[in-house]
């Protein structure tokens, strides 16, 4: 309590004191712990209160890539099916440049209240390692939601290479050190890191060739210029089929549907498993209960067999996590690659 010329006044914390002792005076102690008990539930009560209000209005989702690719796709693909369960339209808005830093750093500024969210997917990861932001870190600045799905890729090769499974490829790049070569979309793709923790786990010494994208790469690997590669299973299924390419095992540690006959490369590289994978995060300061709502819808379309058959026609395979479980992979695979990229001696392209 305080003093001044108006009078006495109570303090915030002297006031609440005074009422819950006219309480316990005035107030049945039966009704008085009924009372209390409410009290300590009205925060969890007004949070749940605002989840249910969310969202009132439509969303904004950030892609970092081009309209047309395959996470351009696979955004708009989340957005259309969790919109309906949200009962908000969701926008997607492609940001695509300095290396999907834009999009993320746009996120990670704006206000934490849900409807401004990011597709983030492991090129986020690459490349604040390769071409680090001052002042911005998306592990640190962005609140994982939940997973989408992850694309395991499939190590192809040129027809002519006398090799039929990866003990024979292992045999033959030891025998010939140095002298195959092997493709990528570019320094620090998933491709690329894929076949650098394929050659840092087997110790094979393979001519790593980085193309500006995967199309170009793949057309040169088709006419023989380069004989190998770790690639996106939906660009190279048609040359597959067609013998135009010969597949050798898959980089996931399961099989895949629409390869059913590959063998995983883990089968014969104990621990091996490279994939991209996509996702969607948020600001950092995001509520929990707005990041549990829109996690819990993106795990239920996750979880309708249309949206599992659209993933498998796009060689994608159902990635469903809570956010605790989508940030431990985000921290996982930041640590894997970061060996991998110092192994390599990566550096920006």
């Amino acid at each position: 309590m305080t003093y001044s010329k108006s009078g006495f006044h109570f303090s915030g914390h002297a006031l609440w004191c005074a009422a819950m002792k006219l309480l316990v005076k005035t107030l049945p102690r039966r009704q008085f712990l009924s009372l209390a008990a409410s009290a300590v539930a009205l925060p969890a009560v007004i949070r749940s209160a605002r989840a249910d209000a969310y969202p009132s209005r439509p969303i904004h989702l950030i892609v970092g890539f081009p309209p047309g690719g395959t996470a351009d796709i696979l955004a708009r693909l989340t957005a259309s099916m969790i919109q309906e369960r949200l009962g908000q339209p969701i926008v997607v808005e492609n940001r695509g440049a300095a290396g999907n830093s834009i999009a993320a750093e746009t996120v990670a500024r704006s206000t934490p209240d849900g409807y401004m969210l990011l597709f983030i997917a492991n090129p986020n990861v690459i490349n604040a390692m390769l071409n680090p932001v001052p002042d911005f870190d998306i592990v640190r600045d962005i609140a994982p939601i939940a997973g989408i799905d992850r694309n395991p890729q499939v190590l192809v090769v040129h027809p002519s290479l006398p090799v039929n499974s990866v003990p024979d490829l292992i045999a033959y790049a030891k025998a010939h050190p140095g002298e195959l070569n092997m493709a990528s979309g570019g320094v620090g793709s998933t491709p690329h890191l894929a076949g650098e923790l394929f050659k840092m786990m087997t110790g094979v010494n393979m001519l790593h060739v980085p193309y500006r994208g995967d199309a170009p790469a793949i057309t040169d690997l088709l006419e023989g210029q380069v004989q190998v590669m770790f690639d996106q299973v939906i660009l190279s299924i048609d040359h597959i089929r067609a013998g135009r390419l010969k597949a050798l095992a898959v980089s996931d540690t399961d099989k895949l549907a629409v390869l059913p006959d590959l063998p995983p490369v883990s089968q014969f590289v104990q621990g091996y498993e490279a994939y991209a994978w996509q996702g969607m995060g948020a600001p950092k300061s995001t509520p929990p209960e707005i990041l549990n709502r829109i996690a819990k819808e993106i795990n239920a379309a996750l979880a309708d067999p249309a949206m599992q058959k659209r993933l498998a026609d796009l060689g994608g395979v159902p990635m469903p996590k809570s956010p605790e479980k989508f940030g431990e992979l985000i921290a996982n695979e930041t640590t894997k690659w970061a060996r991998v990229i110092k192994f390599a001696n990566i550096k920006a392209g």
